[in-house]
Formats: structure tokens, C-alpha cells, sequence
């Protein structure tokens, strides 16, 4: 188990991930998925309702992270014209769903369901994203995937008391954010030579 401090190192990681994310924003390279962006900011905060309500500490800070990155990326997406992906009728339908799950997360009073609705919301606002980046990687800005599954890990390694509770929303995360990652540097990892010998 690593001391509690190192996850204000999580902290700062992800607010520079976040910054980065914004710039590409303005600079027109990366257009985030509104309807993902906007449920991932909803179910963290809850997240870390519940998580702290089950006595989580310190480890629950990634997952704040989780949903404040995500509030700066809403904010200045909408300021800044034709910053967003266009939505599509499954993007709608994919947040429809997932915000049914976050109001069955919010009104359920058995913490272990509470997280598990709490993820499945928050699986349902990646499919958008899933999707955009499998076609085209190019509109997403990889840093913010690879630094939110990293700060996860460093916050289940300063947990105390292992609980499903506790751990589950940053074991997700660090899972989710793994095959964002994979989505967005499949082509490169698989990069297959077409040409004829």
C-alpha cells in the first residue's frame, strides 16, 4: 500500500490531462462526445457520495477527478463553437440509458447496487465515445484516458480497507479507460503491411 499523500500526485496528473484535452479542444483536434462528457461528470460525484459514506479516504479523489475533468471539458466545449461531435439518435438513446441508471443509482439504498448502477451509467455514456474513437481516433486527445487509468491505480493502491464499495468505481475506470486507450492505438499496435511483396 502506497501513503495517502501520493494521490494529490493523481490529482494534479489529471488536472494537467484535463488542461491538454481543453487545448485540443480549441484547437479544433479533438471534438468530445457532449452526451459522455456530460453523464461522466454526474456519476463520479455520486460515486464519491456513496464511496465516502462507506468510509473510503484519500482514494476516492480519482474518482472526483473523474467527474471534475470532465466538468471542464463540458463547459468549454460549449463555449467554443462546433467544438462537440455532432449527436446521433443512438448518442441520445445511450444517454437516456444511462441517466435511467443514475436515478436507480441515486434512489437505491443498498450501497453495493448504488455503485453498480453508478458503473453501469457510466458504461452506457461511454459507448458514444467507444464508438466515435474506434472510427475515428483522430477526434480524441489520448492523454486524459491514459492519465485517468493511471491516477485509478494509484488510488486503489492507498486503499485501506479493501470493500466492494470502496473499489469498484476506480477498478472500472482504470478497465474503461484500458479500452479507450486500445480503440484509439489499435490501428497502430495492429499496423499490418498491405503492400504486395
Amino acid at each position: 500500500m502506497l501513503p495517502e499523500n501520493i494521490i494529490f500526485l493523481a490529482v494534479v496528473i489529471g488536472l494537467i490531462s484535463t488542461l491538454f484535452y481543453i487545448k485540443d479542444i480549441f484547437h479544433g483536434t479533438t471534438k468530445p462526445n457532449l452526451v459522455s462528457w456530460t453523464l461522466w461528470l454526474l456519476g463520479p460525484f455520486l460515486g464519491v457520495f456513496f464511496q465516502l459514506k462507506a468510509g473510503a479516504g484519500l482514494s476516492v479523489l480519482p474518482v472526483f477527478m473523474a467527474g471534475f475533468g470532465p466538468l471542464l471539458v463540458v463547459l468549454f466545449s460549449i463555449f467554443r463553437k462546433n467544438a462537440y461531435w455532432k449527436l446521433t439518435t443512438f448518442d441520445i438513446a445511450c444517454g437516456t440509458f444511462s441517466l435511467l441508471a443514475l436515478v436507480l443509482y441515486a434512489l437505491t439504498h443498498n450501497l453495493a447496487i448504488s455503485i453498480i448502477f453508478a458503473i453501469l451509467s457510466d458504461l452506457i455514456a461511454f459507448i458514444p465515445t467507444y464508438i466515435k474513437g474506434w472510427k475515428f481516433p483522430e477526434t480524441e486527445t489520448s492523454s486524459v484516458y491514459i492519465t485517468g487509468a493511471f491516477n485509478n491505480v494509484l488510488g486503489l493502491l492507498v486503499i485501506k480497507e479493501w470493500s466492494f464499495t470502496i473499489y469498484s468505481f476506480g477498478l472500472y475506470l482504470i478497465l474503461a479507460n484500458i479500452v479507450m486507450i486500445y480503440s484509439l492505438y489499435r490501428k497502430r499496435i495492429f499496423k499490418f503491411d498491405t503492400h504486395p511483396t
